[in-house]
């Protein structure tokens, strides 16, 4: 089961998408939904910074109109602002044990419907104080 978390650090909103797995084709379709659920096109277009997963820069994977991919420098997980996010989302499952893996699905979904009512806080943790200028 793969998490899959975007952030808007100067909002502090977030999306969420929980998969089974994780490749190109899946990521595609989470791009194109986050494109329809943000009405990111023609008339709207956003930078969506990422690591260099596989995934993330195949020449395979299909990018909405709007959406302009750019890339971390390789091994730089603290430049990316989502990567905050995983201590609060590995909260309720760290030392604990489940059944299966539908009640870990429910208790990461339970815990990103919470998340996403907290921009301030979420905000406050993302939004690095040289962002502002990165993304001006």
């Amino acid at each position: 089961m793969w998490l899959h978390g975007f952030v808007h650090p100067k909002s502090g909103q977030t999306y969420w998408w929980i998969l089974p797995y994780v490749n190109i084709q899946l990521f595609t379709r989470g791009l194109q939904d986050f494109a329809r659920h943000f009405h990111i096109g023609k008339t709207k277009k956003l930078v969506l910074v990422l690591d260099q997963a596989g995934w993330h820069i195949s020449k395979q994977v299909s990018v909405p109109e709007g959406i302009h991919l750019s890339f971390l420098p390789s091994h730089s997980p603290e430049l990316q602002p989502a990567e905050r996010l995983w201590t609060l989302t590995n909260e309720p499952i760290a030392n604990r044990s489940f059944e299966n893996l539908d009640e870990v699905e429910e208790a990461l979904f339970q815990r990103c419907r919470q998340i996403i009512d907290r921009c301030d806080f979420i905000r406050g943790l993302t939004n690095f104080y040289w962002w502002s200028e990165f993304t001006a």
